[in-house]
């Protein structure tokens, strides 16, 4: 189906059965480390044990992605698990998904009830109690079609983007869902982000970003200077917009993408995922010992040597200024970030 607004068509696409080979070794370190390397981990999902969860330890099992409702954290992961926090990260307990597949991203509606939860082999889950119990709502029918992301706009609007090209939407709850082909090629859709202004942005694979004014109804194929896999975007309050990925790749654009400044890293490792603090200040993670702050909305980057080794797909800070990381190894609390030197 051809594009609802004009993209970018960066390189060919190799043969699926080739990717899909180099995608299973990157699913071996795991995704939104890798969107793909963390995200759609489905060899390292079954390479470690599920570790055994009391109500009041941290999961140690790997996680790929967590929603903040109004009265709880709710984590994602491998062989379908689901975490609740009701402590700011304190203690744990699991919640049945029903599932065994690997879960990779999750969201709520506004009234912090309404939620959504997505994985490989197509799965997206539904919630009405804040992630308490949690029923199937659409299961796909091919392998290779894995969800990456879930943007929930409102109680009835989702949308889910996962591999090659995945895009699927709902406008009635999760009553029905709409496939659509946003993109001329199979790239994976690594993240969807919603701004501030309404505006949505996806970040992929092969220098993709698109951009929809409109609830995701049509994108527009945003021009950038890099050919690799981006990982996501970080819109910030002053209009301005990061994009990140492999080998340490971070853009910095001042309208809407336009036009594109490369930030300084000399550091080539995948970043998953970004997070700006309370105080402004802006913090990068993703492959293992990879942190990088930023004081200055994002113009400049300075390595942080956080206490972890391993691999974070998500962050999110605590009411003490903390951060909780999860990844790899599940929920790690580290220190409140240095301030502004």
């Amino acid at each position: 189906m051809p594009c609802a607004a004009p993209v970018c068509v960066k390189n060919s696409v190799p043969h699926r059965a080739v990717r899909r080979a180099g995608l299973a070794a990157r699913f071996a370190f795991s995704n939104r480390l890798c969107a793909a390397v963390f995200r759609a981990a489905h060899v390292f999902a079954f390479l470690f044990p599920l570790a055994v969860l009391g109500a009041s330890s941290l999961p140690r099992t790997l996680l790929l992605d967590v929603a903040v409702a109004p009265d709880a954290l709710v984590a994602v992961g491998e062989r379908g698990g689901v975490y609740r926090s009701t402590d700011g990260g304190a203690s744990w307990a699991k919640s049945q998904s029903g599932v065994h597949a690997t879960l990779t991203a999750v969201a709520f509606a506004d009234d912090g009830r309404t939620g959504w939860a997505v994985g490989h082999d197509a799965v997206i889950l539904a919630t009405t109690d804040a992630g308490r119990s949690w029923r199937v709502a659409y299961r796909g029918e091919s392998p290779d079609e894995s969800f990456l992301d879930v943007c929930v706009l409102d109680q009835t609007t989702i949308i889910a983007v996962g591999a090659y090209g995945l895009y699927l939407e709902s406008k009635d709850g999760g009553a029905t869902w709409n496939s659509r082909r946003i993109l001329d090629d199979d790239y994976h859709l690594n993240r969807i982000t919603l701004a501030d202004d309404g505006t949505l942005y996806l970040a992929g694979e092969h220098g993709t970003l698109l951009s929809s004014h409109d609830r995701g109804a049509t994108w527009d194929g945003i021009h950038t200077p890099y050919d690799g896999s981006f990982y996501g975007t970080l819109p910030l309050p002053d209009g301005s917009l990061l994009a990140y990925g492999l080998r340490g790749r971070i853009y910095r654009s001042e309208d809407q993408g336009e036009d594109w400044i490369a930030v300084a890293n000399d550091q080539r490792v995948l970043i998953a995922c970004a997070l700006r603090l309370r105080s402004g200040a802006i913090v990068l993670a993703g492959q293992s010992r990879a942190f990088f702050i930023s004081h200055d909305d994002g113009r400049s980057f300075a390595a942080w040597a956080a206490p972890l080794t391993t691999g974070v797909s998500e962050l999110v800070e605590a009411a003490d200024g903390t951060l909780l990381a999860f990844g790899e190894t599940g929920v790690t609390r580290l220190p409140a970030p240095p301030a502004q030197p």
